[in-house]
């Protein structure tokens, strides 16, 4: 496992002299003053490695040892997820202790002992591929599907399921015997990097279908596809984020995941307070019993800020690859371009073409 030691601190952007092979975009961990500090690897020029922390760096030295884990950024996929506030790491905020976020505290974002209703789709010696549907549990009254591996290449014979009834998240539920002959175990639960995009479909069509956002003004005149996006500029204090509620509420959506994108804590804070709140007319129960909040407010780390936007995303194509139609806000994509244009400057480049102006998408 490589192995590295600070060199050089500038604000998040912590350069490592390292004594073996490192990937890009791979993550590390660097010990100081009794914390782990997460950080991903952004650059390499031979044995210097610069990495970006997603944590204060607050009295981090030169000298300070850094241990390279050998993956990328990713998160974990599975039931569970619904109803859930994250940070741009997939922590769950909820199990985080007291009113301020802890330097190097890190929390498990499903629940590994609860139990659910899984019932098979398939049957022994059906021929399966990568994202194919294995079975189905059900949360919130929205049913889900569990797929086999993202990663997994060719053609995989289903050599056991288990019958239905309740299982863990973590327990084997079925099991795969790839081309090779090797045998695949698969849980409810997939790991993704978040900055490799799901590719588990044939063919991806071109967007025609209208998405009735239920807002009659953007259905009209700025109608949006299915598959497409959309934005809403304007400055403070215009309504984009009531603009967004109702949008949440009203569209034909199976799935709506809010990322608050370097938004200040005041307007995240709203989020957390009134989002819940707001009642589905589709079913009459709360709208959060199908919705995920990914929060990192403005005075956070600006890697955490720029990982919240992949993390959304990496989530909605998870429940695409479901049949669901998932509808995506991200607010601020001003606020995450400048957490870019604020990497870029660090190391020194000019902005990528990533670095737009608009100040909510959906």
């Amino acid at each position: 496992m490589t192995k590295g030691k600070v060199s050089g601190v500038v604000a998040n952007m912590v350069t490592l002299r390292v004594d073996g092979p490192v990937l890009q975009g791979e993550i590390c961990y660097i010990t100081t003053g009794g914390d782990r500090l997460m950080a991903e690897v952004i650059k390499v020029i031979g044995q210097d490695v610069y990495v970006q922390v997603f944590e204060s760096t607050r009295g981090l030295k030169v000298g300070a040892e850094a241990e390279f884990t050998g993956h990328m950024l990713e998160i974990q996929l599975g039931p569970g997820m619904l109803s859930k506030n994250y940070d741009g790491l997939q922590n769950d905020l909820d199990k985080m202790e007291g009113v301020f976020l802890k330097r190097g505290q890190y929390t498990e974002p499903l629940d590994a002992e609860r139990e659910w209703d899984f019932e098979p789709i398939v049957k022994v010696g059906d021929k399966v591929e990568s994202s194919a549907w294995l079975g189905k549990v059900e949360e919130n009254h929205q049913p889900l599907k569990i797929m086999a591996p993202f990663q997994m290449q060719g053609v995989a014979t289903v050599k056991s399921i288990v019958p239905a009834g309740k299982y863990k998240i973590h327990d084997v539920v079925a099991v795969l015997t790839d081309e090779q002959g090797n045998d695949i175990n698969v849980d409810m639960v997939q790991h993704w990097p978040v900055k490799f995009a799901m590719t588990n479909y044939k063919e991806k069509p071109r967007p025609f279908k209208l998405l009735e956002t239920g807002v009659r003004t953007i259905d009209t005149f700025n109608p949006i596809v299915e598959g497409g996006t959309g934005f809403i500029p304007g400055p403070f204090g215009t309504g984009k984020t009531v603009l967004q509620h109702a949008i949440s509420k009203q569209a034909e959506a199976d799935i709506v995941i809010i990322a608050a994108c370097g938004e200040r804590a005041n307007e995240v804070v709203e989020i957390f307070t009134e989002f819940p709140e707001l009642v589905d007319p589709h079913t009459g129960r709360k709208l959060m019993e199908r919705t995920i909040i990914i929060a990192n407010t403005s005075n956070m780390p600006v890697a955490a800020r720029e990982a919240s936007v992949y993390t959304a995303m990496t989530m909605a194509e998870y429940y695409r690859s479901m049949g669901l139609r998932v509808l995506l806000m991200a607010d601020s994509t001003s606020r995450w371009a400048q957490a870019l244009r604020e990497m870029s400057n660090r190391m020194e480049e000019l902005p990528g073409p990533d670095a737009l102006t608009a100040r909510s998408v959906l």
